[in-house]
């Protein structure tokens, strides 16, 4: 940590929005216990490895306690960062040049710190971020081990609400923090899209991101006002900062109480447009939370989970129980189903998936799945069984041309022509979709129109594409904001052609949650919104807030805007008006 300084009063820190939210209470640096590797050298290398092999072990089971505290607490899209750290963690070509590098005669620990340190910075000299968060993912985990073989714990402990400052966190030290103690997290890096916003926003933690290095010269026990939506904080703030801010935090606390407490009931406009509110979800545990906050149904199950993290491919048998369990939660709700979306980020082991120079625009979703008919038909017959006696909606992801979609839906009919044929019945309903992600689709939206059910919008990768931005990368969040006008105009174009054709749309990225956002989306004509479960009781309360007409007139400005900043500004000008 950098040394302390005196702060003025109502001293205000920038920072980026991390997760929204306010927050109030007394500082904590959180400290790691340094760490002080042997200099002496190590016994015999069998000795030094089986010594590792332990401390990994041990390390696993860690993580896996990680992983099951945030899937328990309906968080099993963000649990997957553990996922990840497993298979760190046993990668062999690493512990390979561990055991390379024992041949010196070296302990084991200065080995591995070695190793693991030469590896992340191979991966955080590479040009796409998001090598750059693995590289982050690998210190994290290569910490963990470290500490196991020096029986060193981390030195800070919570012991009373604070508000919690550090350079950075990692995920495990975001995870492992006693959550009743943590009012809000200020890094001094990090981003809108780093592990720390990630988890803030599941854990529903207020969090200010990429302050700078002052943040970490504010004393220990210095009273903060914390504002994660404005990326915000007050430091040493006077009595009427503190009661104007008690006053709004206050009433926030009563509005989402009161948003709760209505959030099982159908939103409407105010001249009585019916919006369909349902969630994205990873997952059973996920389902009974997204019922809970309201949701009327699923707009995105995520079905990578079934895939990921194995050494084989899911059974058939295994696919069809994980949906089953899904759509057995919903009962008679619609639950529209994405197909694998593995590719990217989303490396499957068992699959032949060689390295490609830009993952994002190669081999993945609908195109990794194509070119393996068979292995993809088995999901299809899983989704296909799975559906029976529920309102199923298969949706394809990343879908660019109609050659593909042709094909996808060619695959539909031979599942189930091979369902019938092994004795199972078919869903009495079923829809069939597609995402549209790629500006391609959205562009010629007339023709596909006529080839699908429904259109589920996925602004985040919509977004990307379009202004050629990397949504994983901080530096380009300025330009990843889905508000952005050229966006909205694929949006339109979309839209028109979905019910010129007779289909509903909606929304499964982060926009349909956005609350600036949902006002345009209404003007657009939107017929359903897909969202994370904690966001759906103000969206339905912002929804019954609003009017067509009104929401069309913002929309009108927005469109006429030359960025997403000015496009956000007419939006809240319109609210506070």
């Amino acid at each position: 940590m950098s040394s302390e300084k005196t702060f003025s009063k109502n001293q205000l820190l920038q920072g980026v929005s991390g997760a929204p939210g306010l927050a109030c209470g007394p500082a904590f640096l959180w400290q790691k216990a340094e760490l002080h590797l042997p200099d002496c050298g190590g016994q015999n290398p069998e000795v030094e490895l089986a010594r590792l092999e332990a401390a990994i072990q041990t390390a696993i089971v860690q993580i896996k306690q990680l992983n099951e505290k945030l899937n328990n607490e309906g968080h099993s899209e963000e649990a997957k960062v553990f996922d990840a750290h497993v298979q760190l963690v046993q990668d062999k070509g690493l512990v390979n040049r561990v055991k390379k590098g024992l041949t010196s005669g070296m302990n084991v620990e200065t080995v591995w710190n070695t190793t693991v340190e030469a590896y992340a910075a191979q991966l955080e000299a590479m040009p796409d971020p998001l090598f750059r968060l693995r590289a982050a993912d690998l210190r994290d985990v290569g910490e963990r081990v470290l500490r196991i073989l020096l029986k060193v714990e981390t030195r800070s402990e919570l012991h009373e609400p604070s508000v919690v400052i550090a350079r950075d966190l990692t995920p495990s030290e975001t995870v492992s923090m006693k959550k009743e103690y943590v009012l809000a997290f200020c890094t001094a890096e990090g981003g809108p899209t780093s592990h720390t916003s990630i988890l803030a926003k599941a854990l529903r933690i207020p969090a200010v991101v990429s302050i700078g290095q002052e943040i970490l010269q504010v004393p220990g026990g210095t009273q903060l006002l914390v504002d994660g939506s404005a990326g915000s904080i007050t430091a040493r703030p006077d009595k009427q900062t503190c009661e104007a801010f008690f006053a709004r935090q206050q009433a926030s606390n009563s509005t989402a109480q009161e948003e709760l407490a209505t959030a099982h009931q159908r939103a409407y406009t105010l001249d009585g447009k019916s919006v369909e509110v349902v969630a994205n979800v990873g997952g059973a545990e996920d389902a009974r939370t997204a019922l809970e906050h309201g949701a009327e149904g699923i707009g995105l199950f995520r079905t990578e989970f079934v895939f990921l993290q194995r050494q084989s491919p899911p059974t058939e048998e295994e696919q069809y129980a994980a949906y089953h369990e899904v759509l057995q939660v919903m009962e008679q709700r619609p639950v529209v189903i994405r197909t694998l979306d593995a590719g990217g980020d989303k490396e499957l082991t068992y699959l032949h998936m060689p390295a490609e120079a830009n993952p994002f625009l190669g081999n993945r979703a609908i195109r990794l799945c194509l070119s393996e008919p068979e292995f993809f038909k088995q999901q299809l017959r899983a989704l296909l069984r799975a559906g029976v006696g529920h309102d199923l909606r298969i949706m394809f992801p990343m879908i660019a041309s109609r050659t593909e979609l042709r094909a996808a839906k060619q695959l539909i009919a031979e599942a189930k022509e091979e369902v019938l044929a092994s004795g199972s019945a078919l869903p009495e309903k079923l829809q069939v979709g597609i995402m549209v992600e790629i500006p391609s689709t959205a562009v010629l939206a007339a023709q596909f129109a006529k080839e699908v059910d429904f259109f589920s919008i996925g602004t985040n990768d919509l977004t990307q594409y379009t202004l050629a931005a990397d949504r994983t990368n901080p530096k380009l969040a300025y330009l990843n904001d889905p508000c952005h006008p050229a966006v909205l105009n694929l949006i339109q174009q979309t839209a028109e052609a979905a019910h010129k054709a007779g289909i509903w749309w909606g929304v499964c990225g982060e926009m349909a949650g956005d609350a600036d956002a949902i006002p345009l989306l209404l003007a657009l004509g939107v017929d359903e919104l897909s969202m994370s479960p904690g966001l759906i009781p103000h969206a339905k309360s912002l929804i019954r807030k609003l009017s067509l007409p009104q929401a069309k007139e913002v929309l009108e400005l927005a469109l006429e805007q030359d960025s997403a900043a000015s496009v956000r500004k007419v939006v809240k000008n319109f609210s506070h008006g």
